[in-house]
């Protein structure tokens, strides 16, 4: 692990690279990248609540959007795998996207088509969530290629595409999340008299929206070594690497819903949280067996499948040895508070008697600026002061700033506190994700970037989301000011694994 600091520029020569055509091109990108995860979270929990959804399934709706924490996965078919005409027309990196974001279009289209007042529609717009979360954290593994690529070997420039890049997302999702709520709630649809039509043309709205990544897509450049490597491996070679992986996703879905049906339900929150992991973690399993056998038939040559999925996972633990584990339980932590807590934010904030129009301009519009200046700020202060003591410092206030939402759940509808907790919260989240960020790119082998940096960002979102979908239980058990203790103490063990990770890896490296 390497964390050198960057070489002293100019502040004019630091402002014109956020000018460069590239840098412009990550902001778009990642305004396309912000905008339909929060058509998964946030708005759809308020779209689902207002249609008279029970908090638990609205919480656990969050589960669709667990295909960002498989996307690794499938990452290596994205590095290899041609689209047919597309990828010549376009080349790798753009045929990618453009399919992802044609999926994505598609996603939010059938989900405004669905009325979710019903079991039956709600089983639709579930499998219309999954599709959205699959297609959306694609576009993800493409774009962070992408990213890499296009300023390979210019660490200045990847810094400063990165800040587009997250200055992007982070527009997309005010756009997804305040502009969402404020068009339902202009176009009529209110807590106490639900209008479907106004969701719909919402949602609508906001396939719409994705023009603007198609755009993108459309008029920028290839990078010159994804048109290198976009023919690299025979035609047939690429199929069975795809029948691999469809055997395998098969056998994924196919045991998850049979050990759904085995496995006993449990009406407490920790045993059905454990159940759940022992379901999700039995079906890899399968998967896993699934996809041995198939190697082991002779359909898919061993070396192929072990260069695809096992040696970009063999390359990270061969540099890290045993430290290796630390390491990713640190990767898999490090943002559990904020997670956790920001499945259920939205039904909160409704519970506690703001409007609409109330948590658009607090939550979707203050916080997302706020978590911007936090990036910002985190990006500055890594310069100037050790990784680790920011990730440390990261940490601390991502828990802390949770303790702040129990006093708001004690007081209830108070509007300015509302804005004080808010700004405070996404502050600290927007510095503790700026570092880990730096934090996970410093972990990556250059050979195997875009395929670990996939495996980190997974794992980062795992177990959060997980525990996540059961945050509306939780609530109903012990309630919101028990709820927000509990997420500012899953960062202790965080405190823990940073201070062990500095002491026994980064003290060493440096």
């Amino acid at each position: 692990m390497c964390f050198m600091s960057a070489p002293q520029k100019s502040w004019r020569s630091a402002a014109a690279a956020y000018a460069d055509r590239r840098a412009v091109t990550l902001f778009l990108l990642g305004f396309s990248a912000g905008v339909p995860i929060l058509l998964i979270f946030s708005s759809l929990s308020l779209w689902l609540r207002e249609a008279g959804v029970e908090r638990s399934t609205v919480t656990m709706f969050s589960w669709a959007a667990l295909a960002y924490s498989f996307k690794f996965v499938w990452a290596p078919l994205i590095d290899s795998l041609p689209l047919p005409l597309f990828t010549r027309l376009l080349g790798r990196r753009r045929a990618w996207l453009l399919l992802a974001q044609a999926m994505i279009i598609a996603a939010i289209c059938l989900m405004a088509m669905i009325n979710p007042t019903t079991e039956t529609a709600l089983v639709y717009m579930a499998l219309s969530a999954v599709l959205l979360g699959f297609s959306s954290a694609t576009q993800d593994v493409v774009i962070d290629a992408y990213r890499i690529e296009i300023a390979q070997g210019d660490s200045a420039m990847q810094s400063v595409i990165a800040a587009t890049y997250n200055a992007g997302y982070r527009i997309g999702m005010i756009v997804a999340g305040a502009g969402a709520l404020f068009l339902a709630a202009w176009l009529g649809s209110h807590e106490q008299a639900y209008v479907y039509r106004a969701w719909q043309q919402t949602y609508l709205i906001m396939a719409a929206v994705m023009g603007v990544g198609v755009a993108t897509t459309l008029f920028t450049r290839e990078p010159d070594s994804s048109r290198a490597a976009t023919a690299a491996r025979p035609a047939a070679d690429n199929f069975r690497l795809l029948l691999l992986f469809a055997c395998a996703v098969g056998a994924f879905v196919a045991a998850f819903i049979g050990f759904g049906r085995l496995l006993p339900q449990s009406g407490g929150v920790l045993a059905g949280f454990l159940l759940e992991s022992l379901r999700l973690l039995l079906s890899v399993a399968v998967a896993a067996a699934a996809g041995t056998l198939v190697v082991k038939s002779g359909l898919v040559a061993k070396s192929l499948a072990v260069n695809t999925w096992v040696e970009p996972v063999a390359d990270f633990f061969r540099r890290y040895g045993k430290s290796a584990l630390l390491l990713l339980a640190l990767i898999g932590l490090y943002r559990i508070s904020d997670i956790v807590a920001g499945v259920i934010s939205n039904v909160f904030y409704q519970d506690m008697g703001f409007s609409k129009e109330e948590i658009a301009a607090a939550v979707k519009t203050f916080g997302v600026i706020m978590a911007i200046a936090g990036g910002f700020l985190g990006g500055l202060l890594s310069q100037r002061f050790s990784l680790m003591k920011m990730m440390m410092d990261g940490a601390v206030l991502a828990a802390a700033t949770k303790l702040m939402f129990i006093l708001l759940a004690w007081g209830g509808h108070d509007v300015p506190f509302m804005y004080l907790a808010v700004g405070f919260d996404n502050l600290a989240a927007g510095l503790a994700g700026a570092v880990f960020i730096a934090f996970l790119s410093a972990l990556t082998s250059i050979r195997f970037t875009a395929v670990q940096y996939a495996i980190f960002s997974s794992l980062m979102t795992l177990l959060p989301k997980t525990l996540g979908g059961y945050s509306g239980s939780i609530v109903d058990k012990i309630g919101y000011p028990g709820f927000f203790m509990f997420t500012a103490l899953l960062g202790v063990p965080v405190l823990i694994l940073v201070y062990w990770v500095d002491k026994k890896i980064y003290r060493q490296k440096a």
